[in-house]
């Protein structure tokens, strides 16, 4: 793909950046091969690191993490880092002075839009890295080289992902990349050198997309200053040490913010949520998101995933053809009437400015305006529909709201759409596990298990879809044999 192959330069005067996913089989080397050593710097600067936690290559994930040497009891600080330790954009955000540099980094940032907020955190992180006796450059030394986020893919593996609301976003972030080079470079174009934020060097499509992983990938989001109002302004920080912690859903420690007592500035530490055995990795939840997530801005797949889940399009002639194909006959899909209109406003699939994406999987299982939709839609009775409240019509695990053959027809409704939904992918998963026993690159390899991930959130919605249908074939024998 022409928009992730152009992301090729990068900053000189280091190691070159390589712009491809890091094969999973081997450790992504640091930014520079003789880096610091990461916890003298940190217990120097007035950290803490649990004499028992260590540095070390760890099974759970393709790099460096965080590993335990005895056995740990819950409630135990591991690690605590000073208020200044970590890095952040606020003195860029805020009403503070500042000098010349900062204000131009600050215009830059205000140029980003909120979704892609890493980027803002991406130029603070670059302009250290350009920096000759940058604080922060005993951490930055330590970040990998490379990242296996899919902005990095080949264009092929791009395409092996085959999931079009990730191509979206992948594409999109490469756009951006690409168009924020040249943004930079208007920007600086007319400046002194004493205001240039990068120092002597200049930053590309790829520099940019490496500061952006970098920050995706390890940054916490935790709360800074208080507002008027007293609620915490979020601020996107990276923390050395910490950020070596790997995910999990079940973990084994949690970041906590507290007031140091000697100074009253906030201090950032990671303590001990159970007892940790010996040889355990530091385990951190890093949220309960879909994989979309995991890979874009992590650069790794969960297996069986809760949190993952499919996303489609409200579409009139998408939900025709999965109802003609489970044999549902329904003219409303096409022609709502008003009544049925009026609830499609009310879950926002109607009106104005409705919202059509909808998804399957997750925790839901069937996201709840769909289900309601097609309850409502499928519904003969008018007034049975509208004797009930929207959180009923959104509950799966509500007796059928509309009756039995409602539900039924609605079920048969959502396992055809399952159907097509796995037809629009080009391979199947026995296809998917075989290509992975043959042996792949490393990049090829994540875009083959995100999508079997894909696949298998369908496969698990349609056999839960089926084993509730057969339980209401059930119900309806034993009612009419009473």
């Amino acid at each position: 793909m022409s928009t992730s192959k152009a992301i090729m330069s990068s900053l000189t005067h280091m190691r070159p950046l390589t712009c491809a996913a890091s094969a999973s089989s081997s450790y992504p080397s640091r930014l520079v091969p003789y880096a610091p050593d990461l916890i003298k710097w940190v217990t120097k600067e007035g950290g803490f690191l649990h004499p028992a936690v260590k540095i070390a290559h760890s099974h759970h994930s393709n790099g460096l993490g965080l590993v335990t040497n005895q056995q740990i009891p819950t409630g135990t600080d591991l690690i605590i880092l000073p208020h200044h330790l970590p890095l952040s954009f606020r003195s860029f955000d805020s009403d503070q002075s500042q000098d010349s540099v900062d204000s131009v980094l600050a215009q830059l940032a205000h140029r980003i839009p909120e979704e892609l907020w890493a980027m803002k955190l991406g130029l603070k992180l670059l302009q250290e890295r350009a920096k000759v006796g940058s604080f922060w450059w005993p951490y930055i030394s330590n970040l990998p080289e490379t990242y296996s986020v899919p902005i990095f893919f080949p264009g092929e593996d791009i395409k092996n992902l085959q999931y079009a609301p990730l191509l979206h976003q992948v594409n999109k972030r490469c756009r951006f990349l690409l168009d924020f080079e040249q943004e930079i470079k208007r920007a600086l174009v007319n400046l002194t050198p004493d205001k240039y934020p990068f120092g002597d060097q200049e930053v590309h499509a790829s520099s940019l997309g490496w500061a952006m992983a970098a920050v995706s990938s390890r940054a916490f989001r935790l709360y800074g200053n208080k507002c008027p109002d007293g609620v915490h302004i979020e601020v996107p920080m990276m923390l050395p040490l910490i950020d070596m912690c790997n995910h999990s859903f079940s973990p084994n420690a949690r970041i906590v913010q507290e007031r140091d007592t000697d100074n009253m500035k906030m201090q950032v530490k990671v303590v001990a949520e159970r007892e940790i055995k010996e040889d355990d990795p530091l385990l951190l939840n890093y949220g309960c998101l879909s994989n979309d997530f995991f890979l874009l801005d992590y650069g790794f797949v969960v297996d069986s995933n809760p949190y993952d889940h499919i996303e489609l399009k409200y579409d009139i002639a998408l939900l025709d053809a999965a109802s003609m194909a489970a044999g549902v006959s329904s003219p409303n899909f096409s022609a709502p009437v008003p009544w049925q209109e009026l609830i499609l406003s009310q879950l926002n699939l109607a009106g104005e400015a409705p919202d059509l994406k909808v998804t399957l999987g997750g925790h839901e299982i069937v996201e709840g305006r769909l289900l309601a939709a097609l309850r409502v839609l499928l519904a003969n009775n008018m007034e049975t529909a509208q004797n009930y409240d929207l959180n009923t019509l959104k509950s799966l695990s509500a007796e059928p709201p509309l009756g039995v053959a409602n539900e039924k027809a609605v079920f048969r409704t959502l396992v055809a759409l399952c159907v097509i939904a796995l037809e629009h992918f080009p391979t199947k998963i026995m296809d998917d596990e075989s290509l992975l026993k043959q042996g792949v690159s490393g990049s090829t390899e994540l875009a083959i298990q995100f999508r079997i991930q894909k696949k298998s959130v369908i496969v698990d919605v349609m056999r839960s879809l089926s084993r509730k249908l057969k339980l209401l074939s059930s119900k309806e024998t034993v009612t009419d044999e009473g």
